[in-house]
């Protein structure tokens, strides 16, 4: 594996012949017990990951600038952060969703049944933030304010034959926010790139789950699907942004 660089918004992970590459010092039964690429701190402006593939563990040491290592400490802060419907920010954040998803549309407030239109599970949209914190909503924020015509036309569920049962839109954002948190193995060039590849991911589901006809008891199969996908792409030879997926044509 080894680590390519650019100035786009992501840099990728890439396998190469593994007798290029130094093996990981840590013994399987340690390593078996840790989160599979979580950074581990080696010194100032260094980073090791482990990887595994195919029953081995590789370890990768990356040299970031100092802006590179502020972008990623912001990342991780963002990713820490519970949404909590007490503060004001929070409660703001929640608001803009509302008036980005409907614009002109007046919300009665933050606990109503409007919320339900969206696709949150009941009145009350911050219960659903559980899995993957406050990230999810800014995920959600980021799509609509920056691709509003794929996030509409996803909302709407326009296009394609739809089924009876379909996945519910909002609770849907969150569950890709947390698959990203789960497989994104990509040490960020911009601090929106974790954003991007959410937009990305949901275009890349709603794809697969027109393609598969499926209904909302196979979301997690799509999901699942979906994730393979996206983790092929970011593999790819000549990926070297977030840009660069073939997935990412399906924005508009």
């Amino acid at each position: 594996m080894s680590v390519e660089r650019t100035q786009g918004s992501c840099v990728t992970i890439r396998t190469i012949p593994s007798s290029s590459v130094s093996r990981c010092s840590l013994s399987s039964a340690s390593l078996d017990d840790a989160t599979c690429g979580t950074p581990t701190r080696m010194g100032k402006g260094l980073t090791c990951v482990c990887f595994k593939r195919k029953g081995s563990y590789e370890r990768i040491c990356i040299n970031l600038t100092p802006l590179q290592e502020e972008r990623l400490r912001r990342l991780k802060y963002r990713m820490k952060v519970h949404f909590d419907a007490s503060r004001v920010d929070h409660q703001e954040a929640l608001k803009a969703l509302w008036s980005a998803t409907y614009p002109g549309q007046e919300l009665c407030g933050l606990v109503s049944e409007q919320w339900k239109e969206m696709g949150w599970q009941g009145r009350d949209p911050s219960t659903d933030f559980r899995g993957a914190g406050f990230i999810s909503l800014e995920n959600l924020l980021f799509f609509a304010k920056t691709f509003s015509t794929s996030f509409q036309h996803l909302l709407k569920k326009q296009g394609g034959k739809r089924a009876a049962w379909e996945y519910p839109f909002a609770v849907a954002g969150v569950n890709i926010t947390f698959m990203i948190m789960q497989m994104l193995d990509l040490d960020t060039k911009n601090e929106w790139a974790f954003d991007l590849l959410y937009c990305v991911a949901f275009m890349v589901m709603d794809k697969q789950w027109l393609d598969r006809n499926a209904t909302y008891m196979e979301f997690n199969d799509v999901l699942k699907s979906s994730r393979a996908q996206l983790e092929k792409e970011l593999l790819m030879d000549d990926v070297l942004r977030i840009e660069d997926m073939p997935s990412y044509s399906l924005l508009c």
